[in-house]
């Protein structure tokens, strides 16, 4: 064999079609094999998957036997013991967003911070109490209190409600026994509770996926929407006033409107205090974040404004002599533990449902975050079940929902925390507290802590400034963003989370919507198509043109696929079709006008007409104002195409069928597996000589699909010489 044979041969190959012969598919399974498959695989125990269940359901039995005491054990008790010393006053701040007492807020953070070592998967986030949670609680109590008839708020919360408490009342009494803190604490336990069940119910039903749908920017603009709340919510405490928080929808607007005809009645103890707090917490919670770099560990500043706040209360004698809201008494030791009120799970179901969808997406979305960070893994279905027991367990000793959350998290990152041992330190050190040191807090001032969670919410209002920027990097986010942020603090903080969720559907689908048809190209020397608008020195095929379109191809869009084609190919089959019709009755028409001595004549005009319009009248694609080219083929490269519904595939049986009634060939080129499937079970080829016989429809690449439209006849046996 010669050279130029052997050339002659690899060109031949080159030139046949690629064919790909697809596997069999195994039988389908009866339903009654695969319910025993599942019930073997799920429910069959043996020593081994036994013991992989309980490793997996308490992860700190896998890795405590690995600890590597003299590696980790400083930066772990050096992380717990600065996370622990920040979560005192903070726990007990936050408890004023969640509308309870001081001690409770300890509990919730100590009881968490235990749980969430033994349960979670995450080695450096800390589970504790989440500023948004605490507000969308507290939202739920107040309303419960109104609702039982504790409408004013109390000078000094934690009075008298401690005795009544240690003495342990009754469940089906609580009304008639507690005061109003302990009520609130009742319904604050109850919707926790709660939401750790609804929690723990999805990490059974292996729904922990759903946090993908709660995109970084919803989960941003629903944060900070939450925080424009909290720092209203704390105006009435930074002023001094006694008003109640309102509720319903517009509570932003209805809070301004109650703090501004209530100005008068501010305290000035309380707003110099303020003042005072302010002036030093923002410029030194700036340094620590300036230098956190060459800091060991942040100084914890919040812990020395409590301490010096609280000793010049005690000694200024600022409640007795100014009317100063202060902290009151705080017990020490722990409270019997008590049942929710299962009375009120009907009220508070709605609420807790989100409550707990935003305390997992807050978990899971820093737990991932960290883990990517240090090159580990987490179990989101674990983290459902970490953060589910983390609230059902404490609801049993008054505590209420809790997260991760991001600024302690971040603290206990870069003071080197290697494993959530660190966390059981955090929890010794507030033991300490709840022991010993937390009835001196008695005259510590309600302003100083609604200080501490004004100053705490500053990474959330910084969003705001980086607005400019999400807005350059991405449109369809920062709307999303804004859309959320808006609703969360204008209307209603739980609406804004479903809104929110709404809009990024819905922004999806309208990809799909937008989505256009290209004309592609092929590129010079290589067997590569792309968009003919995109790039330069594409090339085009006499008599063939290529299409893509990026998008699936389903009920939503079927329509809007087939007019971007039709607009972008400059031939409408159905509107040809209509004007062909016309013709062909216009000519009938001037055939039964004429008069007998002429009806040969118009006959054979009216037939040759009619000829013209059947077999073929003039089919142009045109591409610009100064060019046209005939078409014969259309090719549709199907490799952007997701999927198929049946509408899809009957919007491709239509287009095949209005061209073909043209005489326009259509070929689909690069489908994947899935869209054949789609396609074959839709009857888009009911003859197996489309798809791998002599008249194929349906190639694995361009060239192939091009290379055959070439191949053709020309259409309408004499396409030529009628165009």
């Amino acid at each position: 064999m010669t050279h130029g044979d052997e050339e002659d041969g690899a060109e031949s190959d080159q030139q046949q079609p690629l064919i790909l012969a697809r596997l069999e598919k195994e039988t389908a399974k009866g339903w009654q094999s695969v319910v025993s498959h599942r019930l073997k695989k799920h429910c069959l125990c043996t020593p081994k998957k036994a013991k992989t269940k309980v490793l997996g359901f308490v992860p700190i039995l896998k890795w405590l036997p690995r600890y590597q005491l003299r590696e980790w054990l400083l930066g772990d008790a050096m992380s717990g013991l600065i996370v622990g010393i920040l979560l005192v006053p903070q726990s007990i701040a936050y408890s004023l967003l969640a509308s309870q007492d001081p001690i409770y807020g300890l509990y919730t953070s100590f009881f968490s911070s235990i749980i969430y070592a033994f349960l979670g998967t995450s080695k450096h986030i800390s589970v504790g109490i989440f500023g948004v949670l605490c507000l969308l609680v507290g939202q739920v109590v107040d309303r419960e209190l109104a609702l039982a008839g504790y409408v004013t708020e109390s000078s000094s919360i934690g009075s008298n409600s401690s005795a009544i408490l240690l003495a342990g009342q009754g469940n089906g009494s609580v009304a008639l026994e507690c005061d109003r803190s302990c009520y609130a604490i009742t319904v604050g336990a109850t919707v926790t509770f709660t939401a750790g069940v609804y929690q723990v119910l999805m990490g059974i039903f292996q729904v922990g996926f759903v946090s993908v749908y709660l995109s970084d920017s919803l989960l941003s603009g629903f944060a900070t929407g939450a925080s424009l709340t909290i720092l209203t919510s704390q105006f009435k405490y930074l002023l001094g006033l006694k008003i109640p928080r309102p509720q319903g929808w517009f509570t932003l607007f209805k809070t301004w409107y109650n703090l501004l005809i209530n100005l008068g009645n501010t305290n000035i103890c309380d707003l110099v205090t303020s003042l005072v707090c302010l002036l030093i917490l923002i410029p030194t919670k700036e340094l620590n974040d300036r230098f956190k770099a060459k800091l060991k560990a942040p100084i914890p500043f919040e812990l020395f404004v409590v301490i010096i706040a609280t000793l010049a209360s005690h000694f200024g004698r600022f409640n007795i002599d100014y009317g100063s809201g202060v902290a009151g008494n705080i017990p020490t030791g722990f409270l019997p533990p008590q049942l929710p009120m299962w009375s009120l799970i009907p009220n508070v179901a709605v609420d807790a449902f989100s409550i707990a969808i935003v305390g997992f997406a807050i978990t899971v979305s820093l737990s991932e975050m960290f883990a990517k960070k240090h090159g580990y893994t987490v179990d989101a279905n674990q983290e459902m079940y970490a953060i589910g027991f983390c609230n059902i367990l404490p609801s049993f000793f008054r505590c209420f929902t809790t997260s991760a959350a991001l600024t302690k998290s971040l603290v206990k990152e870069s003071t080197g925390c290697q494993t959530q041992v660190s966390g059981l330190v955090s929890a010794l050190v507030l033991l300490l507290v709840l022991l010993v040191i937390a009835p001196l807090f008695y005259s510590l001032q309600k302003c100083v802590l609604a200080v501490i969670i004004v100053v705490n919410l500053r990474g959330a209002l910084r969003k705001f400034t980086d607005v400019p920027r999400m807005w350059r990097v991405n449109r369809v986010d920062t709307a999303i963003w804004v859309i959320t942020m808006a609703t969360s603090a204008l209307v209603n903080t739980e609406l804004g989370l479903l809104v929110g969720v709404l809009v990024s559907a819905l922004c999806v689908l309208g990809r799909t919507q937008r989505a256009q048809v290209l004309e592609l190209g092929q590129a010079t020397n290589r067997e590569h198509y792309e968009d003919l608008s995109s790039y330069h020195g594409l090339q085009t095929h006499p008599g063939v043109a290529v299409f893509r379109y990026e998008a699936p191809i389903y009920y939503a869009n079927q329509s809007l696929f087939k007019k971007c084609l039709y607009r972008c190919a400059g031939l409408d089959p159905v509107k040809e079709k209509t004007r062909r019709m016309k013709l062909t009755k216009k000519s009938k028409q001037q055939a039964e006008d004429t008069g007998v001595a002429n009806m040969k004549s118009d006959e054979k005009n009216a037939a040759d007409n009619e000829d013209e319009v059947e077999a073929g009248a003039p089919v142009t694609l045109i591409l610009d104002k100064k060019s046209s080219r005939r078409l014969h083929s259309l090719v549709i490269d199907c490799s952007a195409i997701l999927f198929l519904d049946t509408a899809g595939v009957n919007a491709l049986k239509e287009v095949r069928k209005d061209y073909g009634e043209l005489g326009i060939k259509v070929v689909l080129a690069q489908c994947s597996a899935s869209v054949l499937d789609d396609l074959e079970r839709g009857g888009y080829y009911t003859d197996k000589k489309e798809y791998d016989g002599e008249n194929k429809t349906i190639f694995f690449t361009i060239g192939d699909a091009v290379r055959y439209a070439q191949s053709l006849s020309t259409p309408n046996g004499d396409y030529d010489r009628k165009c």
